[in-house]
């Protein structure tokens, strides 16, 4: 079943041409502002990666990674990568970058258990970075502080698609707000976690939620989160659990909100056994990189991913990600979408 929403009277403000343009000029300009801003140098990323090594970003558990066998390693199985959350973290240690510095990369996913709708592609194209940190760095007030500078790209970039594009008129606020998900419950205790969203948002334009992944007072965390990269069970100075959270912007077309990155301070080996603990996921710590981490061959960073298709969505204002981004839709959601003028790549 469609689960196509296309808003009355909308119409596209560029056309392919155009939103070619822009689609270029803002993954050009994002990446060199994120990489200044972070001290990040660009390295070359995998497409899969060996199963049962325990790098591959398990999300929230549940999602099937498309596996293949390789006919010259004795048919041993690959699968193409979710995301690139822990194998960063293991080419910050190989590739010995230094404190205060880091990577990014142009991650390209497949994730074919995604329910298909106007925001969740089959393909998964963002950019991954990581950077290494120091103990002392481990708290709340870093984690802002790189989202802060993270929104100042995004702000800088939200400039130049006005200066191509004078009739999309910048909408970001000047400073992004934040704020926990336990504070969110209580401020909207009837709702569920993705009305919450949409609520906070709404009224802020761009926040930050902080602490996904930890059971909230209410019994159920925001939303999932696998035990092994971000920690999300640390107290921090706040009082809350949580080093982690989601970036979220008002979304003026769909008239809901919208999550352009996910990131956080990744697990230390005192967190990594506690929420493998905590998820009943021990078995783990037999795979390859949760070795490396317990056996603390592997730096202290923080990372997270930015949605390079979501991004370019928002600023040229479309209503469907696959205006962005060439895909594979059911046929009834390509023919709901045409008949209202919406061409989906």
């Amino acid at each position: 079943m469609s689960q196509l929403q296309i808003p009355a009277n909308y119409a596209p403000l560029l056309n392919l041409k155009q939103t070619e343009l822009g689609i270029k000029n803002i993954k050009d300009f994002f990446q060199v502002n994120l990489s200044s801003e972070l001290r990040l140098r660009r390295v070359t990323a995998p497409l899969f990666v060996e199963s049962g090594t325990g790098i591959n970003d398990d999300l929230n558990g549940v999602e099937r990674p498309v596996r293949f066998p390789i006919k010259d390693m004795n048919d041993k199985n690959a699968e193409i990568v979710h995301s690139l959350a822990k194998w960063k973290r293991l080419t910050l240690a190989d590739y010995e970058i230094e404190e205060g510095f880091g990577i990014y990369t142009d991650m390209n996913a497949i994730r074919a258990d995604e329910e298909l709708d106007n925001l969740h592609s089959l393909y998964v194209d963002q950019w991954d970075w990581e950077l290494v940190i120091a103990e002392k760095d481990r708290s709340i007030e870093f984690l802002k502080n790189i989202v802060m500078r993270i929104y100042a790209a995004m702000l800088r970039t939200e400039y130049l698609v006005f200066e191509l594009f004078p009739s999309i008129t910048p909408l970001l606020p000047s400073q992004i707000t934040f704020i926990h998900a336990e504070e969110l419950l209580q401020k909207y205790p009837g709702m569920d976690a993705k009305q919450r969203e949409d609520a906070i948002t709404k009224e802020f334009r761009a926040v930050f939620i902080i602490g996904i992944g930890a059971p909230l007072s209410g019994g159920e965390p925001h939303d999932g989160r696998a035990p092994d990269y971000d920690d999300w069970s640390s107290l921090n100075s706040d009082g809350y659990k949580g080093l982690n959270g989601d970036l979220l912007v008002w979304n003026p077309v769909l008239e809901k909100s919208v999550e352009l990155s996910s990131m956080g301070i990744r697990v230390d080996a005192a967190s990594l056994k506690r929420q493998l603990q905590a998820r009943g996921k021990d078995d783990r710590l037999s795979l390859y990189f949760h070795k490396r981490l317990m056996n603390n061959e592997l730096p202290l960073s923080i990372g997270g991913g930015i949605g390079q298709s979501r991004l370019c969505m928002y600023y040229l204002r479309k209503a469907h990600i696959g205006e962005i981004q060439a895909s594979l839709w059911p046929q009834e959601m390509r023919e709901e979408a045409r008949q209202q003028g919406v061409f989906l790549i």
